[in-house]
């Protein structure tokens, strides 16, 4: 009973250094860093707009070792800030739309928003965004998690999409 107990003590005590050995503070998880400390935003700009609606672009870099989901934005400069997409149809006319789903950053990967493809659409401007000018916004994560940025506003003509919804 004794040599048991002692290998079973040594197994537990293996167990535990494998776990410390790869960093996971639980063995089922469940202490994963919140999403937004492993992703960053860089090259991110504005499209200028003296009112409605105008667009957010970077790129987001996910240094983590699962994938982020980002379900939600805001921004004092707007009403609403919705995730977007641009798709193509059968006759090459490009449609801007909500992104079902938000936009995910694969683990140790990058997305980009980029005029004609994904970007953060500002909706109902409060005020003109000038080109120079700075704009405040935060992204948040299907874990509740919050990454705040600043992107400065450009002069951009847009990418010919039409926006439906």
């Amino acid at each position: 009973m004794r040599d048991a107990t002692r290998r079973a003590r040594w197994y537990i005590s293996m167990g535990l250094v494998a776990w410390t050995a790869v960093g996971c503070t639980s063995p089922a998880g469940h202490d994963e860093a919140p999403m937004a400390e492993s992703v960053t935003i860089g090259e991110q700009w504005a499209s200028s707009a003296d009112m409605g609606m105008t667009s957010v672009f970077g790129t987001f870099t996910n240094s983590g070792h699962h994938d982020a989901r980002i379900v939600s934005a805001l921004s004092p400069a707007a009403d609403r800030v919705e995730l977007h997409e641009v798709t193509t149809d059968g006759a090459g006319a490009k449609t801007m739309r909500p992104k079902a789903g938000g936009v995910s950053i694969p683990a140790g990967g990058t997305h980009d928003l980029v005029p004609g493809g994904d970007h953060l659409m500002l909706m109902d401007l409060v005020a003109p965004l000038p080109p120079g000018a700075d704009v405040t916004l935060t992204v948040e994560f299907e874990d509740g998690s919050t990454l705040p940025f600043t992107a400065q506003v450009r002069d951009f003509a847009g990418a010919g999409e039409e926006y439906h919804g």
